[in-house]
């Protein structure tokens, strides 16, 4: 997770690069931010995957075999 004083340095840069424009620095820094935060984003969203399970609404299990496969994967290591 980012810290929030991360979260608000990249809420800040895009306030400021919509109205006044950013330096080659600051360009640089939110780049660098915003990647970051996708990384924790994706790491995120993989680690609730390998713990998913889809049930229909007659009780049967239709997780997704894509899904599925994730999980066993991850059970080996």
């Amino acid at each position: 997770m980012l810290s929030k004083d991360k979260l608000s340095r990249i809420n800040e840069l895009a306030r400021k690069s919509k109205s006044e424009g950013l330096t080659d620095k600051e360009k640089t820094e939110q780049k660098d931010l915003r990647q970051e935060y996708l990384k924790n984003v994706r790491k995120s969203f993989k680690s609730h995957m390998k713990t998913m399970t889809v049930i229909d609404p007659r009780g049967n299990d239709v997780t997704p075999k894509k899904v599925k496969d994730i999980q066993e994967r991850n059970k080996k290591h």
